[in-house]
């Protein structure tokens, strides 16, 4: 299976963490989505991604390494590439707190990351992985 995907993080407690580039990040304790894309095997790109022990690639690997953080729900939609900023704006227009440039480093979009109480407008978009 191919296309976009959501990942539903809990930050059970607030950390810093470095991001490849971006550099030294806090992230308050919360919830976060993250937008991301496979145009192959979504399912082994969502299964690295819940993984602890991994090379670091990704900005959300190395947010996803870190102890205090957790995959909560998965949501998807089938698509190319070029939907995935579409979802992101959807869920900035929704949810706004995005962390700026976090996962967009290939795009014009503010970010891929975005931190809110509530995403279950998400179920009306997309489907559970």
């Amino acid at each position: 299976m191919k296309g976009i995907y959501v990942l539903i993080i809990n930050v059970n407690q607030t950390i810093c963490s470095r991001i490849g580039a971006l550099g030294l990040l806090t992230f308050q304790a919360g919830q976060y989505a993250y937008v991301g894309s496979a145009q192959t095997n979504i399912e082994s790109r969502v299964a690295r991604h819940q993984k602890k022990e991994k090379p670091l690639f990704w900005h959300i690997d190395y947010l996803l390494s870190n102890e205090a953080t957790k995959v909560l729900d998965i949501y998807y939609i089938d698509g190319p590439k070029t939907r995935e900023c579409q979802v992101a704006n959807l869920i900035l227009l929704n949810a706004g707190n995005p962390i700026p440039a976090f996962g967009s480093s290939d795009c014009n979009c503010i970010s891929h990351l975005f931190y809110a109480q509530d995403f279950q407008f998400l179920k009306q978009h997309m489907q559970s992985l």
